[in-house]
């Protein structure tokens, strides 16, 4: 059972439609469509003995019946009318007739004046209240901009563009196709770039709308033209864009290196406005409507292919509507040569995605460790990786680390990545240790050298020792200590620190005096010549 209005919003439609309502005010008023409206001014007969007024459309006079007869009311969009109570006004045709006189009539070109200067209805509304002593609402101002603006509509700015220029991107719908491994038909995406210039277009039909399928359209689209285009004018796509912004868009990595490797600029719509790329929108109708309905294909090759042909022998002869020339034609004469030329390659496909960095000073990609600086520990970073190499990016897609792929389970660390305090002197070599123990002093560096001659590889742990009891004694305890071990021969560790534990007190520095009982004046010593 189909639902329907309570008796008194059914008497309330009555009575403003004897009011002279139209329907479209009524359903906003009352919340309802406008259907509904309509249907139940349909639905109500008209009283028993009133004549109909007659109501000449877009006139804004209405013809009344003769005085015995009572008035009516024809409501617009309706072939009936409805007689009006005994207590209510005249007949009034609501088709084309004014209102009551606006208050901010008599302020018409004051009004208009301020929005010339691009003032809005609030401002206007002060203006008016502080300048000419308005004493009416602000709804009301607001009411007479909307209507100055309804009857005086902007026309659409034509825009067109030199050869080479810019491209134009949108998607459609292609024709029903069999999916890979299923009997089931599906209608995969139709992608469309135009040249603005000449309208010369490329089609595919692809199953994803992803950024590695649109990429890959695109690029395909630019070796069908032979060349480049400065500018490529997509829509919001999420595909091609992360963040929808008319002034500062933000575009997805992966789209933004494509760009930067065919040096096009990427220029998005305004979100909800696909007017700003016209030419294209009305292209994709054509393909769909000229090439595709219809249709069924077995396969994705087999739409391709017809789409492909479809292009050359169709699309191109064609004389567009606008330029008044075949599309072929124009292109070759005026837009083949302005388009730039295609790079050495084509843009190498690559996985992306975002990644925090480990405790350890990895990420993982693949179960595969790979290291970033040490700066990013705890952070977001975006990652791009292939087949061959993993290439790790910051938040402004500046190349931090650079990594050859390896095996599930192993490490790719590059050293500086290491911070020095977690870099074990083992790891830095022996020419390092015995550097280190050249800057203590002479003794410690013979001794080090001997140290590893003497005990060879088991030495070096020995080495690592020896240089962690600078930690502990000065360096001239070391010297001293590394002196009497080479003496002996002796390079064990632990007779290094039974050396410097049983160094010696330090000896008390006597004064000199000049006279003492026993010794004699110097005098004495002449008279034994």
């Amino acid at each position: 059972m189909s639902n329907q209005l309570k008796m008194a919003q059914i008497h309330t439609i009555e009575q403003l439609l004897r009011h002279g309502w139209s329907h479209r005010r009524i359903a906003r008023e009352l919340d309802i469509h406008r259907d509904t409206v309509a249907r139940y001014a349909r639905g109500r007969p008209p009283d028993p003995g009133s004549k109909p007024a007659i109501s000449t459309a877009g006139s804004g006079q209405s013809i009344e019946p003769p005085p015995d007869s009572k008035p009516a009311i024809s409501t617009a969009g309706s072939t009936e009318l409805i007689e009006p109570s005994s207590d209510s006004k005249p007949a009034i045709s609501t088709a084309g007739v004014a209102g009551r006189k606006c208050e901010c009539d008599p302020h018409r070109e004051t009004i208009v004046a301020k929005l010339a200067l691009g003032l809005s209805a609030q401002r206007i509304h002060q203006d008016l209240v502080a300048e000419h002593g308005y004493a009416h609402s602000y709804e009301s101002v607001k009411r007479f901009v909307r209507k100055l603006g309804a009857s005086r509509p902007i026309p659409f700015r034509r825009m067109e563009t030199l050869p080479g220029e810019e491209a134009q991107i949108d998607y459609g719908v292609g024709a029903f196709t069999v999916k890979p491994g299923s009997k089931k038909k599906k209608r995969p995406q139709l992608l469309r770039v135009v040249l603005s210039h000449s309208r010369k277009a490329y089609s595919e039909v692809m199953w994803r709308q992803d950024t590695e399928s649109l990429i890959r359209g695109i690029e395909n689209a630019f070796h069908h033209f032979g060349g480049v285009p400065k500018t490529l004018v997509p829509d919001n796509l999420k595909a091609a864009m992360l963040e929808h912004d008319w002034c500062d868009p933000t575009i997805t990595p992966k789209f933004e290196a494509f760009a930067r490797h065919y040096g096009v600029a990427v220029l998005p719509t305004k979100p909800r406005t696909p007017r700003h790329k016209g030419k294209v929108e009305r292209c994709v109708a054509f393909a769909q409507d000229n090439a595709l309905k219809g249709r069924q294909f077995a396969s994705l090759a087999a739409q391709n292919e017809l789409l492909r042909d479809w292009e050359t022998k169709v699309a191109d002869q064609r004389i567009h509507g606008t330029t008044r020339k075949q599309v072929h034609a124009l292109f070759e004469a005026d837009e083949r040569h302005a388009l730039l030329p295609l790079p050495a390659e084509r843009f190498p496909l690559f996985h992306e995605t975002q990644r925090t960095v480990h405790r350890d000073g990895h990420i993982v990609i693949e179960k595969a460790f790979y290291s970033v600086p040490p700066e990013f520990l705890g952070r977001p970073v975006w990652v791009r990786y292939d087949s061959r190499l993993v290439r790790i990016f910051d938040h402004a897609l500046s190349e931090i680390a650079l990594h050859v792929r390896v095996d599930p389970g192993r490490f790719s660390t590059d050293r500086a990545h290491i911070v020095d305090e977690k870099i074990s002197a083992i790891e830095r070599g022996t020419e390092w240790m015995l550097e280190r123990a050249a800057r203590i002093g002479e003794e410690s560096s013979r001794y080090a050298q001997a140290l590893l001659s003497y005990r060879g590889i088991a030495g070096i742990r020995v080495l690592q020792g020896f240089l962690g009891l600078t930690k502990k004694h000065s360096w001239e305890e070391i010297e001293r200590a590394c002196r009497v071990a080479l003496s002996h021969h002796a390079y064990r560790l632990k007779t290094l620190r039974r050396l410097l534990a049983q160094q010696p007190a330090a000896t008390q520095q006597l004064e000199f005096i000049d006279s003492h009982p026993l010794i004699r004046d110097p005098h004495e010593y002449g008279e034994f010549r």
